[in-house]
């Protein structure tokens, strides 16, 4: 089997580094925060080996790729023309999309908006969300004293400070956290008279890492070789680019109500872990029974038992079965 190779493509006015193997039918995986494409490792041999033409970017703002500064170069419309322009860059017809947190939104959005380009989508952890009614911050909890981590890292300046201290331990710590068996551990610590878990909430005056942080020992799902891998790469890029994406949700809110009603029409899966702190925000388990009402092509919902936030790296070999599952039942392309 061939081995994954990277290299910089030009795309929708900037550059954007590219890690891909295999032969076949072209499959985007779309990372998230704060991720690159080695996020994807796992799937990517498994994918190549199942017959398929496996690419994973890092997204603009990460790794690699360009970073511009201005936080409006990361609205969603750059990022789906990111998608687009990869796929213009390979002279590929089309390609099913996949994402995870942020690029789930992604995907999502770029199966809504051109799925003559995306031919299906698999979403981890973030389902697809209609548009609100309102500006997202708006609905975003806040109290007299703690607010929602996605409004702390509105302002620039303070989260790429605290992020950016020490990013091989920022990494280690969110990773250990958001995970599965971080959840576990934020339970059994309240269980025995400790503070209750927090969904996302940054206390005023204070950061957005919180708690005992990771074990001297890491689960079996990630080594220390890979979080020296995304601390390098963060300590090249910094986390300007990554926390620009937040800068942009009321503004995404702002250019996309063109689309307000429309539904995701081609074939599409969810998966999930169910210790995911994304899964557990208010409303989220509405949204997951009512979806195939804006997804008419939802073909399953996978739920993950006692796996976290990072979907594909904890259960990797789950997370490719289902992929290949998946874009195995595909119609064929014309």
């Amino acid at each position: 089997m061939s081995k994954t190779t990277q290299r910089i493509i030009a795309c929708n006015g900037i550059h954007i580094n590219i890690a891909e193997q295999g032969e076949g039918p072209l499959v985007l995986l779309v990372h998230g925060f704060p991720e690159s494409w080695y996020s994807w490792r796992r799937q990517i041999d498994d994918l190549a080996a199942a017959g398929f033409h496996v690419v994973a970017p890092d997204m603009r703002g990460y790794g690699k790729s360009d970073a511009p500064q201005a936080a409006d170069q990361y609205t969603i419309l750059h990022l789906v023309g990111d998608m687009v322009g990869i796929l213009d860059a390979l002279d590929a017809p089309d390609a099913v999309i996949v994402g995870h947190d942020w690029g789930a939104s992604v995907a999502w959005q770029a199966a809504l908006t051109r799925p003559d380009r995306f031919r299906a989508v698999a979403a981890l952890s973030v389902p697809f969300r209609p548009r609100s009614k309102t500006l997202p911050t708006s609905l975003m909890p806040r109290t007299e004293n703690a607010q929602f981590y996605q409004l702390y890292f509105q302002e620039p300046g303070p989260a790429e400070a605290e992020l950016g201290r020490d990013p091989r331990s920022t990494i280690r710590n969110m990773l250990f956290g958001a995970s599965g068996d971080g959840a576990a551990a934020a339970r059994a610590a309240a269980a025995a008279g400790g503070p209750a878990p927090n969904l996302g909430m940054v206390p005023k005056g204070g950061g957005f890492l919180q708690g005992p942080g990771a074990p001297a020992t890491l689960p079996a799902w990630i080594t220390e070789a890979d979080i020296d891998f995304y601390g390098q790469e963060f300590e090249r890029s910094g986390f300007r680019g990554a926390l620009n994406y937040y800068r942009n949700i009321d503004r995404n809110w702002e250019i996309t109500g063109a689309l307000s009603g429309l539904q995701v029409s081609v074939p599409a899966l969810y998966v999930a872990g169910d210790r995911d702190f994304i899964v557990g925000f208010p409303g989220t388990e509405q949204l997951l029974a009512n979806m195939k009402a804006v997804v008419p092509g939802l073909r399953g919902i996978k739920m993950l038992p006692g796996c976290g936030h990072w979907t594909q790296q904890e259960r990797p070999s789950e997370v490719s079965a289902a992929l290949i599952e998946f874009i195995r039942t595909l119609p064929s392309r014309s």
